[in-house]
């Protein structure tokens, strides 16, 4: 902490002056320096490449489905991808708010949570081991990092299981957040944003060649934040810094190293009960904003940093190798007053003190071998790798029972008890390798995909409590992936495929015996649709998938589990994405689910919806550009989105259901330079998500801890491109 503190507009107002400053340095440099000066150059006709910008909604190409560059008309797997220009069309901000129009995500599940992105991906939780970054795992087993939307060049979507390539993971799918990275020609921007909840942040990039020859190129992305959320006493702060140097010596030889920093200053969500907030009580509903801790104790301060490279090299036109790798850190320092239901009078809530010290180091790296050749008329890109991942996770965790609070008329200020006994104090190593191989063959125009892998995995847990003993857990897996695609004449690709997935879970029965990985297995069927000669791709899947060994109670004993449960989920998912012509551009899904619980030793549990999983959920977005047009009306841009959210249910046995509800956005950009040559590369944007300001929870974990969903948020931005 600083000796003399600084005030917030004071504060404020140094971080907008410094970054105003650093990035147009840098822009100012780059156009001035004579040996960066580069001839033009034509791109008219190249062929996109999965890790580059995309300009416009819709990419052609994709990396997470298969580890290697291809196209997504070619995948026979459900994948989205959200290129930068969508993200930036709807300023968004988070992960959450960046796949709100996208197939088979269900997003912002705990509303304002601004500490970690909870999502589910065709029913299934995945925010835990669901988030990589460059290809290599970014949330290692617990959703404690959350990576900067602002550093992305895209999201890709990987639904459905994929532990032949990446090991052990839930069956529903995987987000791969692929980082900005150094260009080959200079370019950056400058923005200045503000909005709902006194945001006010300023951001920015640069990124270009070092050197005339370009063998050295850079990135360099920054943002600061000083904001509030929806919630009383919550902020929302962030310092981000994520610089990238290229080196490539020849056309087959590069180095590209990647870093970041990130430190937020925010608070846990807001724990409220089912009656007060789905259901209102005599005395009402709790206000969206109410906050149930206290001010001088709660608070969520997270430090991560991350650094790591990509490293490739072509022998000649058949062999090629490549390795990822990266070491990442994250210190959490978490307290927290939260609630635990309603008291009789139904106005008081029950409040339990936590405290959580939590300390995450990873290293992983991802050895790949690539050979493209052909067999008479089969034509082959064979990927063999070996990867490994080590985590150490110490996590000692305190609690213990806290004064209640009136949530409509508070009275801050109970003490909070002294926290000095750790209820769980773990000290633990998992360690993960695999091997896999994978062809993608193609024959004229059907296209076969074909993958095989062998996990292991060891968990070494030091439990140091009172009770705690220390014990190890070894497991291993097969898993395998086939599918079959055809590429028709006409853009119409129909496809079937099947895959499997596994996941350990960390703990014992009654007997000692060590819980079983969770395993996936999935059937899709498809058809993908990209029109010769139009910016668009739409896609169809109808997909049966099934996870095993599922946690549920222990006959033996009630206060343990056993891994014997099941459940299924059969799905249809449609979604579109197309740059129409005449400055229209679209983004639209739906998704259809019809979860079960098929097996589970809670006869109650058995036949129903999994708690918090939609059967509905549908979002379109529409852009129009004036661009056409002649004089100042031609730099606007207006957009707007309308979002159905299924209801869930707040159990696993159906009852307290929380209700579904329609959301509305809208979007106005505006191109200054349309106005006057001398503001090119100025350009203002207003958005605003939950238009009517709708009030909603966005899902109920049991009875007593809802969730209320996203208020009306306006975000004003200005920003200068070059």
């Amino acid at each position: 902490m600083l000796a003399t503190p600084i005030g917030p507009t004071a504060r404020r107002a140094l971080w907008l002056l410094a970054a105003t400053a650093l990035f147009p340095a840098a822009a100012w440099a780059q156009a001035d320096a004579e040996p960066l000066q580069l001839p033009t150059v034509q791109v008219t006709g190249e062929r996109e490449r999965a890790l580059d910008p995309v300009r416009g909604f819709v990419a052609q190409q994709e990396i997470t489905g298969t580890k290697t560059d291809t196209p997504l008309i070619e995948n026979p797997q459900s994948i989205s991808v959200v290129p930068r220009d969508q993200i930036d069309a709807r300023q968004a901000q988070t992960l959450g708010e960046a796949l709100r129009y996208t197939a088979g995500v269900r997003g912002e599940n705990y509303g304002t949570d601004s500490r970690t992105d909870w999502f589910q991906l065709r029913g299934f939780n995945a925010q835990d081991n669901g988030i990589f970054l460059n290809g290599l795992r970014y949330n290692t087993g617990y959703a404690g990092s959350v990576f900067e939307t602002y550093g992305l060049e895209r999201y890709e979507v990987l639904r459905g299981p994929t532990s032949v390539l990446y090991g052990q993971i839930a069956p529903g799918g995987l987000v791969n957040m692929v980082q900005r990275r150094p260009t080959d020609f200079a370019q950056g921007e400058v923005r200045l944003t503000a909005g709902s909840h006194d945001r006010l942040q300023a951001q920015g990039y640069s990124s270009g060649p070092l050197t005339r020859d370009g063998v050295w190129s850079y990135s360099l992305t920054g943002l600061v934040r000083d904001a509030d959320t929806a919630v009383d006493e919550v902020q929302d702060d962030r310092i981000f810094l994520a610089p990238s140097l290229t080196f490539k010596p020849t056309a087959d030889t590069s180095l590209t190293v990647l870093g970041y920093y990130q430190r937020d200053r925010t608070s846990g969500n807001q724990f409220l009960p089912y009656d007060g907030t789905v259901e209102p009580t005599p005395f009402g509903r709790i206000s969206r904003s109410r906050f149930t801790g206290e001010q001088s104790y709660d608070r969520f301060d997270r430090t991560q940093y991350g650094v790591g490279y990509e490293l490739s090299h072509r022998f000649n036109n058949v062999w090629s190798v490549q390795q990822n790798l990266r070491y990442g850190h994250t210190d959490i320092d978490w307290n927290q007053v939260y609630g635990g239901g309603l008291q009789a009078d139904r106005r008081t809530l029950n409040r339990f003190a936590y405290r959580a010290d939590i300390d995450v180091g990873t290293f992983q790296v991802d050895n790949q071998v690539k050979a493209e050749f052909s067999t008479g008329p089969l034509t082959h890109t064979l990927l063999g790798g070996f990867d490994y991942s080590r985590v150490n996770y110490r996590n000692a965790q305190y609690f213990d029972f806290a004064g209640g609070l009136d949530v409509f008329t508070p009275a801050y200020g109970s003490p909070v008890p002294a926290l000095t006994t750790p209820y769980d104090n773990v000290r633990q190593i998992n360690s993960q390798y695999g091997l896999y191989l994978q062809d993608q063959m193609r024959l004229d125009r059907l296209v076969l995909l074909a993958g095989i892998r062998q996990d292991w995995a060891y968990s070494d847990i030091d439990d140091r409590d009172a009770g705690g003993a220390r014990r190890y857990q070894n497991d291993d897996a097969f898993t395998w992936r086939a599918g079959l695609l055809y590429l028709g004449e006409n853009g119409v690709s129909p496809y079937a495929s099947y895959a499997r997935s596994f996941q350990p879970q960390i703990g014992t029965d009654s007997q000692g015996n060590a819980w079983n990985p969770l395993e996936g297995e999935q059937y899709e069927v498809g058809i993908k649709f990209q029109p010769n000669g139009m910016r668009s791709f739409v896609q169809v899947a109808a997909f049966h998938l099934t996870q095993a060994n599922t946690l549920t109670p222990d006959l033996r004993s009630p206060f343990l589990q056993v891994s014997v449960g099941e459940i299924r989920v059969r799905g249809v998912e449609l979604e579109m994405v197309a740059e129409l012509g005449g400055g229209v551009s679209l983004v639209g899904s739906y998704t259809y689910l019809d979860p079960e619980i098929t097996r589970s030793n809670a006869a109650n549990e058995l036949g129903h919806r999994p708690a918090g999983v939609a059967k509905n959920n549908a979002g379109l977005y529409a852009e129009y550009s004036f661009a056409a047009f002649n004089g100042p009306l031609g730099g606007l841009t207006l957009g707007a989105g309308v979002r159905y959210l299924g209801n869930t249910s707040a159990v696993n046995t159906g009852g307290a259901v929380v209700p579904d509800t329609t959301l509305f956005d809208a979007s106005l950009r505006y191109d200054l330079s349309r106005l006057s040559e001398r503001m090119k590369g100025l350009q203002f944007a207003v958005n605003a998500s939950n238009l009517a300001d709708t009030r909603y929870v966005s899902r109920c974990a049991g009875e007593t801890g809802c969730f209320y969903g996203n208020s009306l948020n306006v975000l004003g931005s200005l920003s200068y491109k070059w």
